[in-house]
């Protein structure tokens, strides 16, 4: 298996935290087994290791594994009951003009698109609370609190309220985001061609706030930006500055 190099956020004797890169899964894909993972790699390292949550491929940010089963026993029971506090950080489409919003959608399996999600009456509940962080004239960085933890939660619950992630294939309306759809006079030099900003989800976990299955301290973990959230955020921030007497957080 390649290796990679992974950031540990925190580490002890019962727990381990990092910072998932996009682009890389969290477990053995069903069809595709030798695609890289993280569990794979973990034991690698580790030989036994407890995977206690997951992010999706293209999703960058905090996630924990046990090393042991009755850490992993704990850690599930707080995710199962809804104590674990995960806070993501999102870029979407369009300006959110309310500076929060609870958005309250029971989700459930698309019938029809395989391994995707759909809001339906019949579905399981599911809220997630959003807060502006920064307005740009094309966009918006959103907290969002995910008190529940369905699949796909937050693309789907921002694709239904209208503000669907900046770069969403599925849920969205785009692959990628390119420097020349929103800079003037964009000149590209002869022979070359343009590289994306970024081109995967706009979605990174920043933190998580849960209880250590052992010493029962309550611990919190932020998350530190990838280079390619950073270079979108600097990007709208320069090229796509939006002026209003909206407060900025």
């Amino acid at each position: 298996m390649p290796k990679h190099d992974l950031e540990k956020l925190y580490e002890d004797d019962d727990i381990l935290v990092l910072n998932k890169p996009a682009g890389l899964l969290t477990i053995p894909d069903r069809f595709q087994a030798r695609l890289p993972n993280l569990r794979d790699i973990l034991k690698e390292e580790y030989g036994i290791i407890f995977v206690v949550h997951r992010l999706d491929r293209e999703t960058s940010g905090a996630i924990i594994f046990a090393k042991h089963a009755e850490a992993h026993k704990l850690l599930n029971d707080q995710f199962e009951h809804h104590t674990v506090k995960k806070i993501y950080h999102a870029v979407v489409s369009g300006i959110v003009s309310q500076d929060e919003m609870a958005i309250d959608i029971p989700l459930a399996p698309d019938p029809v698109k395989k391994g995707l999600v759909r809001p339906s009456a019949r579905g399981k509940e599911a809220l997630t609370t959003i807060r502006v962080m920064e307005r740009y004239r094309i966009a918006t960085l959103l907290e969002c609190n995910l008190h529940t933890g369905r699949q796909h939660q937050i693309r789907v619950h921002c694709a239904a309220v209208g503000y669907p992630l900046l770069i969403d294939e599925f849920y969205g309306n785009a692959g990628e985001f390119m420097l020349s759809s929103i800079k003037k006079k964009y000149n590209l030099a002869k022979h070359t061609d343009e590289k994306p900003i970024i081109q995967r989800l706009t979605l990174h976990a920043f933190s998580l706030t849960f209880m250590h299955p052992v010493t029962e301290e309550e611990i919190s973990i932020v998350a530190p930006y990838p280079k390619d959230f950073r270079a979108l955020l600097n990007t709208l921030g320069k090229y796509a500055a939006y002026k209003s007497s909206f407060k900025k957080f």
